[in-house]
Order: structure tokens, then C-alpha cells, then sequence
């Protein structure tokens, strides 16, 4: 037998087909680049188009949020004014309990102490001395 009459088991790797076409392994992996190109491409250009778009959507919302800041600056004035007021008028409230809770508490004392007996009406009740050593 001659080594003509042997066919070869398949074509190599980096060789094309008899039809001059490469084999399907490195066919799939060059359309495989080509696709990644073509979406890197894509990629690109979104890119560079969104961003005006994200220029002009940050400046929409810089505007947005200084309208909101000149609109709540006269609302948190007023609420810090009805804030003011109203402290005061707890404040003015819990002093008058405050009062009202030592004077009562001054009328019960004196109350206790009227029908206790006095300084005075102690001392007359004590036993002294002499009563307890002649006793």
C-alpha cells in the first residue's frame, strides 16, 4: 500500500476544507468576534448618545430640587414660627401646673399641721423632766 491510497483522518486545525471554507470551529469563533465587535459598536454609540440625555435629565433634576428648596425655605420658616408658638404655650402651661401643684401641696402641709399640734402645743404636751423623775 502506498500513502496515496490513505485518506487523511480530517482536516487540520488552521487548514480549509477541500471547499476552501475553514472548519466549523474557527467559523463559529470569527462570527463569535465579529458579533462581540458589532455589539461593543452598539455599546458605543448608546453611550455616547445617552450622554446628553443624562446631561439634560441631571439638569431638569438641579432645577427641580432648587424649586423645591425656594418653596420649602417660607414653609420651614412658618413651621418653626408655629413651632415657637406653640412651645411658648406649653411652657406657659406646665409653669402654671407647676404652681398649681406647690400650692396645693403648701394648703395640704398647712391642713396636716392645723390639726396636728404647733411648736408650741408640743412642747406643752411633752412630759418634762421633773414629771418623769417624780414619776
Amino acid at each position: 500500500m502506498t500513502d496515496d491510497q490513505i485518506p487523511p483522518a480530517g482536516p487540520d486545525a488552521g487548514e480549509p476544507n477541500a471547499g476552501g471554507e475553514a472548519p466549523p470551529e474557527m467559523h463559529s469563533a470569527s462570527q463569535g468576534r465579529e458579533w462581540l465587535a458589532q455589539l461593543q459598536q452598539m455599546i458605543d454609540q448608546v453611550a455616547s448618545h445617552a450622554g446628553p440625555v443624562a446631561r439634560d435629565v441631571a439638569a431638569k433634576a438641579a432645577e427641580l430640587a432648587a424649586v423645591a428648596g425656594e418653596k420649602a425655605g417660607p414653609l420651614a420658616k412658618r413651621a418653626a414660627e408655629k413651632t415657637e408658638e406653640v412651645g411658648a404655650r406649653v411652657a406657659d402651661r406646665s409653669r402654671r401646673f407647676a404652681d398649681e401643684i406647690r400650692h396645693h401641696a403648701e394648703e395640704d402641709a398647712s391642713a396636716a399641721n392645723a390639726g396636728a399640734p404647733g411648736p408650741a402645743d408640743a412642747a406643752a404636751a411633752a412630759p418634762h423632766d421633773d414629771d418623769i423623775a417624780g414619776a
